[in-house]
């Protein structure tokens, strides 16, 4: 059993809201162009790193007729999706030892794994699962835009709560959180340079503004709560004593960005991603 990421870096309620949003059918049509796959084949596609599944669920819902596989190492993640998510296979399993037969997937993709595991172990693997002529999509997050609300910065309770919380432990280093990010210029030459042919990139810009009348009012309510989500499930990973002080404020702040919402008092608070999306073609 393997819970280091869900246990110490990111929760499953942090990880699978976020990225339901991100991987939402609004914000199809941008990943359709970049993706480029024909979604008239019965296509197998495999996600690597699917943490609690979002994306995968997505990836059922945008091409009925492939059959979607999802492998992470995380326990907890695949546990969650297992139980939540129907139509996708659940494995858990190492990247960099992937637990199916070579030439047996037309379609390879991860979000925001790359960074994490050395190029040439995490490229090996899925040129050899890939058939020939496979397509190997590689999303990774890059710097975005985050303005929150008046009424949803950090109240002097919460400061006071995370000034206390500091073992000296530098999680992100510890667990090697990030060690391989490249730049936008990087990305692709890794690619080729491990095998892969006509790659080409492109980016999805994913704009989680509530106070945008483009969304519904159930999207836009899903926005403010993914972020209290997060900000919960924080507390929770810090391994602290939280004091009901310290959740009752977070809900509280959060209550309030919603009751503004429901009233019309616009905040125009953002979280506006960017994801490169970079495609090669697996050669053998």
């Amino acid at each position: 059993m393997n819970n280091i990421w869900s246990d110490n870096i990111q929760g499953i309620k942090t990880l699978y809201l976020s990225r339901k949003l991100r991987f939402d059918d609004f914000f199809y049509r941008q990943y359709e162009g970049l993706f480029s796959l024909d979604k008239s084949k019965k296509l197998r596609i495999l996600e690597i790193g699917c943490g609690p599944g979002a994306l995968a669920e997505a990836l059922h819902r945008w091409y009925p007729n492939a059959e979607i596989v999802a492998i992470d190492r995380d326990s907890n993640f695949i546990e969650y999706a297992r139980k939540n998510i129907a139509g996708v296979e659940f494995v858990e399993g190492d990247a960099t030892a992937l637990p199916f037969e070579s030439d047996s997937f037309d379609v390879t993709i991860s979000n925001t794994v790359c960074e994490h595991i050395e190029p040439a172990m995490f490229y090996a693997e899925q040129k050899r699962v890939l058939k020939n002529n496979g397509v190997c999509l590689v999303l990774s997050a890059r710097k975005g835009v985050r303005q929150p609300a008046e009424c949803l910065k950090m109240t002097d309770t919460e400061k006071e709560f995370w000034d206390r919380v500091s073992d000296g432990d530098n999680v992100l280093e510890k667990y090697a959180v990030g060690k391989y990010s490249m730049t936008e210029r990087e990305l692709p030459i890794v690619m080729e340079s491990n095998g892969f042919a006509n790659v080409s990139t492109g980016y999805a810009v994913i704009d989680l503004t509530p106070d945008h009348p483009k969304y519904p009012p159930q999207m836009a309510e899903n926005m403010i709560n993914a972020e209290r989500a997060s900000e919960l499930e924080a507390v929770q990973l810090s391994k602290a004593e939280a004091t009901d002080s310290v959740i009752d404020r977070i809900n509280a702040k959060f209550d309030s960005r919603i009751e503004l919402y429901r009233k019309g008092e616009k905040q125009w608070d953002t979280s506006t991603s960017i994801t490169m999306i970079i495609r090669g073609i697996n050669v053998k």
